[in-house]
């Protein structure tokens, strides 16, 4: 809050205190109202840390692409999952206490752990039969899906501008699916990972709508361990007894290393910055950072030795890159609209 004296006249050598008025917070006036200020954290460092939630997510489909094929693709997210749940306990148990939330929040984090869940497990799968430039580009469709998820969950409009970039993001990833071959495209030349990731993508797009849903004002951290921890029991179930079986000594140390490696930055981390961020800028605008996925995945890609992808690829990346400046701008429209409301 800002303050400025108010004039007055006195009689000279005598001294008279007069209150400060206070001047507007300009600031205030000019966030949109869903920004939590208790964090500390201004609009511009939210829309930042957005921006390096993606960048993470897309490291992991190039290391992911990397170990697919090094274990069964239940048993590498459950380790995955084992190893975030337990990197981030002490944390939570350090500021928060560790403690059972009960039944019904154990229930709720259930619901919400059963996206990404599904999601990572097609993800590996997938990945061992299609590129990561391919599941990069189909992970653009996820802010369009999401739009329509909120559209049934919660109500929200989806408005020209949704629906626009949704049909932006889709005709680039098929041009980066089908290399602007239109051969490719009419004989619609999808492989088997691309149908299996398209499918995680769904079961990811949920996911948002259901956090805001779900959400009961607890700290986001306390949030994350839980979804891990139910998470676990899902991928339990999904192993189907196999982690018994595994031979674990003959895993390459590759494997454990991009899996130590995911299970921090693009799991424990990615987690707590997408909650944080679909609490303070909402799902929408969270959602639309993910059209930057290809961008970040072909400098990624080269960096690791994979190469880079035929020229024909960039005009799609280009498509789906324009999806994300046609939301954002709508969104910040909205915000103006809603400041002078």
């Amino acid at each position: 809050m800002l303050y400025r004296p108010a004039r007055r006249r006195h009689k000279p050598g005598s001294f008279r205190f007069t209150a400060p008025r206070p001047l507007p917070d300009v600031r205030a006036a000019m966030a949109p109202t869903h920004v939590a200020a208790a964090a500390g954290v201004p609009l511009r460092g939210v829309h930042a840390l957005a921006v390096l939630s993606t960048a993470l997510i897309s490291t992991s489909f190039p290391v992911g692409e990397a170990i697919a094929k090094g274990l069964d693709p239940a048993v590498l997210m459950l380790v995955r999952f084992i190893l975030a749940a337990a990197i981030l306990a002490p944390v939570v148990g350090y500021s928060h206490g560790l403690r059972f939330p009960g039944w019904a929040s154990v229930g709720r984090y259930a619901v919400l752990s059963a996206c990404p869940v599904a999601f990572f497990w097609c993800m590996f799968e997938a990945l061992r039969h299609t590129s990561a430039l391919n599941t990069s580009a189909i992970f653009t469709l996820v802010p369009g899906i999401s739009a329509l998820f909120g559209a049934l969950l919660a109500g929200e409009r989806l408005g020209g501008r949704r629906l626009a970039a949704l049909a932006l993001a889709m005709a680039g990833t098929l041009w980066v699916i089908f290399r602007g071959d239109p051969e490719r495209a009419l004989g619609l030349a999808f492989n088997k990972g691309d149908l299996i990731f398209l499918a995680g993508s769904v079961a990811m797009a949920a996911n948002m709508p259901l956090v805001k849903r779900f959400y009961r004002n607890e700290p986001t951290e306390v949030m994350t361990l839980w979804v891990l921890i139910t998470g676990v029991f899902w991928l339990f179930l999904l192993a189907n007894g196999k982690v018994w079986t595994t031979e674990w000594r003959a895993v390459d140390l590759r494997v454990f290393a991009g899996i130590a490696y995911l299970a921090l930055f693009t799991t424990t981390i990615s987690f707590f910055l997408n909650q944080y961020c679909t609490l303070r800028i909402g799902p929408t605008r969270l959602m639309t950072y993910r059209y930057l996925v290809p961008a970040f995945v072909i400098p990624i890609d080269w960096a690791l030795g994979h190469g880079l992808p035929p020229a024909m690829t960039y005009p799609g990346v280009a498509i789906v890159l324009l999806a994300s400046v046609v939301v954002q701008s709508g969104a910040a429209r909205e915000d103006i609209r809603r400041r002078t409301a």
